[in-house]
């Protein structure tokens, strides 16, 4: 009988293993770089062809020889020193709006910061009794609604100067939103937090700032942001009859000359500064109030 000797196979070697390999990931800056650039798109473009599509417009409308407004490319020919240079200084008053805007933005700065400092605390003071809210509120009421304007002459037969009038004016126009909002606030704290005050034995320093003022700080802001528009507001109009060197009077006497194209430049410098006032407002309120006052 014969023997079949069986052979094993050798055995087989392991077959190596695939590996995945992961793809480099972009640098954490570069995402950053690009999620910065992306958002500043996004804001920018929109009001950027909105702007480009208005002065199209503009420039079609008005381009007639018989229109009475300058075209863009007319304001850009007759006043381009306006906007290229806004801080040349060829007289006491042949001066760039640069300078006219700052000279109206330091009223604005003593009128409006002191409005801040009474229609917070005055606001604050009445917010705490529902009784005297009622009463000063209908007087509060009738006065916000007297335009600046009508305010000058009586700040003129008091002052007896253009300039603390014109202060004057912009105090008395920005102090009652100021006040009313505040005093909104002020009565929508809740009760939780007065009697964690109360437990906690605050004076009334300490109550202001620990308790009233980050509770009410939207309505604060709310209405400094009105305030700080309307005060802009009071001083242009103010300067056209008080004259000196602001922005204001710059509108009036260009108006006088004849000079349109000058006009137009200032309203953009006016806006813009305006636009500006309210971000500042808005981003201060934001930092005090740790995001809940937009």
């Amino acid at each position: 009988m014969s023997v079949v000797a069986l052979k094993s196979r050798p055995a087989e070697s392991p077959k190596p293993e695939a590996k995945v390999m992961a793809l480099p990931a972009p640098p954490k800056s570069r995402l950053a770089i690009r999620r910065i650039l992306s958002d500043i798109a996004g804001r920018v473009l929109p009001p950027a062809v909105v702007l480009v599509v208005l002065l199209a417009i503009w420039q079609v409308a008005f381009s007639g020889q018989t229109s009475g407004l300058p075209t863009p490319s007319t304001v850009w020919t007759e006043s381009a020193d306006l906007i290229l240079d806004p801080f040349y200084v060829y007289g006491t008053q042949d001066i760039g709006l640069g300078w006219r805007v700052l000279t109206s933005l330091e009223r604005v700065a003593y009128g409006f910061g002191l409005a801040a400092v009474v229609g917070v605390l005055v606001g604050a003071i009445l917010g705490q009794s529902a009784l005297m809210m009622r009463g000063f509120d209908p007087i509060f009421q009738v006065l916000r609604t007297v335009p600046p304007l009508a305010w000058l002459p009586i700040s003129l037969a008091a002052f007896m100067d253009s300039r603390p009038s014109a202060i004057f004016v912009i105090f008395i126009t920005a102090i009652w939103p100021i006040i009313i909002n505040t005093a909104a606030g002020v009565r929508a704290i809740p009760q939780d937090y007065r009697n964690v005050a109360a437990v906690l034995r605050l004076n009334q320093i300490e109550f202001f700032w620990k308790i009233m003022v980050p509770s009410a700080a939207p309505y604060i802001f709310s209405g400094l942001r009105i305030g700080v528009g309307l005060s802009w507001l009071a001083i242009v109009a103010a300067e056209m009859l008080t004259g000196g060197v602001g922005i204001g009077f710059f509108i009036w006497d260009a108006w006088n000359s004849s000079r349109l194209t000058d006009i137009i430049v200032a309203l953009v410098y006016i806006g813009i500064t305006g636009f500006v006032l309210d971000r500042l407002v808005g981003w201060i309120g934001t930092v005090v109030s740790r995001g809940t006052a937009t």
